[in-house]
């Protein structure tokens, strides 16, 4: 694809913009290129983007790892009791997994038609942080049903808002040979987000409100930052494409026949993300009524520390080493390995050793999946009209089993009891990594 001479290109020697910063136009990289292009290089520098991008993720999956799994099941507990807590804690996380999955392409949609001088994505970053912190406080006074789901959904949509043109930083700014590094580096926030947010969710454990507050101050403030940190170009002299009724119902497809394999990744995520959340989403109620775990609030902080080494190690390692070697597809064939035979020791061993064992191999199987996996969605992306829209279908994927797992996994344990769980994960998990076979942008 070519670009306009008056925008900086990007590569591995030159991380700063040479010459003054251009607004971008529609004849230059988002009038014509595609996932697999290089983009324009970042104003402040692509190395300061790779270092922010870590906490600005953190910011986000902080929230997504201690709500679903700890503090709403607490709250749905404190509130209701346990007869029904199972039941309670699937409506509630089926709802909002389901304003999760219409918000994000929607909200993708809206960042790339946003005309500003501080280009596309940031406003949302911005207005979808604040929106979240709120509604985080109104979850926190909800006390019927009716005001969790209603304050839940909220959240969802709200930070689905800022997540989505946050993914679509990658495409924006990111050159195609640092695209592993940078997954790798946007993983450590998500993954110590998720995991993290188990820890410090335990720690609000009985002060569930103190908890809610303290998660939507953190993530505007480093959202804030981020965005301060790393201005985008100017978006107003890119055309306003004109708005149709159908072409806003097409924000939920992409034609898999035309685009193979972004269907193909989008399945793989899909697939490989259910079973592993399935089981890993559910951990509250596994130590406490599988594992019989007389206090597991109070494991629950080393679990995650001991899942969070394993996948940082393997993060850290997988993501430049598939830039160095380039290949992403062997990374990920490896992941559901590891990550179903992790699953085999609590199916075959019900004993909480054996969950122990698990969280630590899991973790270094998901952390690679995590690290390669992001890099080569970014690459099948159709075109830079459209990455933040298409990253919010696809990030349906990732998002919406973190969110349903609770859902998911309360239908499985309520039909087959919590061991079918396990063997359900393996067989999403191996479907997931073969789904990514016949994808041809990348290796």
């Amino acid at each position: 694809m070519t670009s306009d001479t008056s925008i900086p290109a990007a590569d591995s020697a030159a991380e700063q913009p040479a010459g003054p910063v251009a607004p971008i136009t529609t004849n230059t990289f988002v009038g014509t290129a595609a996932g697999n292009d290089d983009p324009p290089a970042p104003i402040k520098g692509l190395r300061r983007l790779m270092v922010w991008i870590i906490p600005a993720n953190l910011g986000i999956y902080l929230i997504w790892g201690a709500l679903p799994g700890i503090l709403l099941p607490q709250q749905i507990t404190v509130l209701f009791g346990q007869k029904d807590q199972v039941a309670n804690l699937a409506v509630v996380a089926t709802i909002g997994a389901f304003a999760a999955m219409v918000a994000q392409p929607i909200a993708g949609q809206i960042s790339d038609r946003t005309r500003s001088r501080f280009g596309r994505r940031a406003p949302w970053i911005l207005i979808g942080s604040l929106a979240g912190g709120l509604s985080l406080v109104g979850l926190a006074f909800a006390n019927s049903l009716v005001g969790v789901i209603i304050a839940w959904t909220l959240v969802q949509i709200s930070y689905n808002f800022a997540q989505g043109p946050l993914t679509a930083v990658m495409p924006d700014r990111v050159p195609l040979k640092r695209r592993g590094t940078f997954a790798a580096l946007s993983g450590i926030g998500l993954m110590v987000g998720a995991l993290g947010g188990s820890i410090v969710g335990a720690l609000f454990f009985n002060s569930i409100t103190v908890g809610y507050v303290f998660f939507a101050v953190f993530s505007l403030v480093v959202l804030s930052l981020f965005v301060l940190a790393n201005p985008d170009y100017s978006s107003r002299q890119l055309q306003r494409e004109p708005f149709t009724l159908v072409d806003f119902l097409k924000t939920f497809w992409v034609n898999p026949v035309a685009h193979p394999d972004f269907f193909w990744a989008f399945t793989g995520r899909l697939l490989l993300y259910t079973g592993y959340f399935a089981v890993t989403g559910y951990q509250l109620y596994l130590l406490s009524n599988y594992f019989r775990v007389a206090h597991p609030e109070q494991i629950i902080p080393i679990l995650g520390l001991l899942s969070l080494v394993g996948i940082l190690v393997s993060t850290i390692v997988a993501g430049p080493l598939s830039d160095r070697i380039g290949r992403r597809k062997p990374f990920v064939f490896a992941s559901a390995a590891v990550v179903s035979l992790a699953f085999l020791l609590p199916w075959l061993w019900p004993d909480v050793t054996a969950w122990v064992i698990m969280t630590i191999v899991s973790g270094f199987g998901f952390g690679m999946f995590q690290a390669v996996d992001t890099a080569l969605m970014s690459e099948v992306l159709p075109s830079a009209k459209s990455f933040a829209k298409d990253l919010g279908v696809v990030n349906i994927a990732a998002t919406l089993p973190q969110t349903l797992a609770p859902g998911v996994a309360g239908a499985i344990i309520l039909a087959f009891g919590y061991a079918a769980l396990f063997p359900i994960a393996i067989v999403l998990g191996i479907l997931g990594a073969l789904a990514v076979w016949p994808i041809k942008a990348t290796r």
